[in-house]
């Protein structure tokens, strides 16, 4: 048995920071595939606004809200790294931001949720209680966790997940995951989870054509989220320097870094990761905070030698084609 509001095999994965938008979500639905909102760093007001602009084109949808992370910051480390960004920020023009622990207004936007009862909620960065799944549930919702491990997937059965979002490390952006431990490529997941535990799964990670959908759905998921593969669709908010680079010669490789926001995520290499890497951190949201201005300035610039480019191992597939037609090429 499937999920009720999955129409198809493919998801258009959530991209927060404003590469996901209302038309990129609203033309995947409408092409036949299941399109997520991001709701991660939008006020929730702003989230309802595109809830709203989603839902007056009646397709199907979903949001995905990022789960608070502990502050465990060290204040010496994050200060260590702002006076070590603090010239290239100035050359730019630019004033470094505070690194600051927030919950990304977590409990507003779930209240938002639960009230107005969205088809599909996935979380990321960790577990919503057992009584948020519950009333999200009550509300008509299906809920779904991104998991990275085995153990993770457990333990969002246990608090009544409909399914999991099983994330590979070949995914573009943030690592999902929350317990840490070893970390598995798709395919291995997607069978090392469905011999675990008895949860639906949607498969994410490097997918870019209709040959990686037929491989996870081989492998026991319901579907393929794709995410780098939207990236440069004419509906979605990349910037045009971003795009370029995504299937640039200059950016063939990628890597996990936590050089922009003190969590591990999966990005084309540039100079500034190249170069910060090792001096990063652990601290989020805190050096996301701080990198924030840095980042918005490089892009204003299209300076691609500092933004970050989140990317999975097969963006060079990508194409800019509108997303219809993306979702077409994905689907077997």
């Amino acid at each position: 048995m499937g999920l009720r509001h999955l129409p198809g095999p493919v998801v258009q994965a959530p991209m927060a920071g404003g590469a996901t938008t209302p038309e990129l979500v609203t033309a995947v639905g409408k092409a036949g595939g299941l399109g997520m909102l991001a709701a991660g760093y939008l006020p929730a007001a702003r989230l309802a606004e595109q809830i709203a602009a989603v839902r007056d084109v009646a397709v199907p949808f979903g949001v995905n809200v990022f789960v608070p992370t502990p502050d465990t910051a060290d204040p010496d480390a994050v200060e260590t790294y702002r006076r070590r960004l603090a010239p290239t920020a100035a050359r730019l023009g630019a004033e470094l931001g505070e690194p600051t622990w927030g919950d990304d207004e977590y409990e507003a936007k779930l209240d938002l949720l639960a009230a107005i009862g969205v088809p599909v909620v996935t979380f990321t960065f960790g577990l919503p209680t057992e009584q948020d799944v519950i009333a999200l549930r009550r509300a008509g919702t299906e809920v779904g966790v991104t998991v990275t491990t085995p153990a993770e997937a457990v333990a969002a059965d246990r608090v009544g997940a409909d399914f999991v979002v099983a994330q590979g490390i070949e995914a573009g952006g943030h690592r999902g995951g929350w317990l840490g431990g070893e970390q598995f490529g798709l395919l291995a997941l997607i069978r090392l989870i469905r011999s675990t535990v008895d949860i639906k799964v949607v498969a994410a990670g490097g997918i870019a054509d209709a040959a990686g959908v037929r491989a996870v759905l081989a492998a026991g998921a319901l579907a393929g989220c794709a995410g780098t593969a939207f990236l440069r669709c004419p509906e979605a908010g990349t910037p045009a320097p971003y795009r370029d680079a995504l299937v640039a010669p200059e950016f063939a490789e990628t890597r996990l870094t936590r050089a922009y926001t003190g969590r591990w995520a999966r990005g084309l290499v540039n100079r500034f990761v190249t170069e910060q890497q090792s001096y990063a951190p652990t601290g989020y949201p805190q050096l996301h905070q701080l990198t924030r201005p840095l980042r918005a300035a490089a892009t204003a610039i299209g300076d691609t030698d500092l933004m970050a480019m989140w990317a999975g191992q097969s963006h060079a597939l990508a194409t800019d084609q509108p997303a219809a037609e993306v979702l077409h090429t994905l689907t077997p």
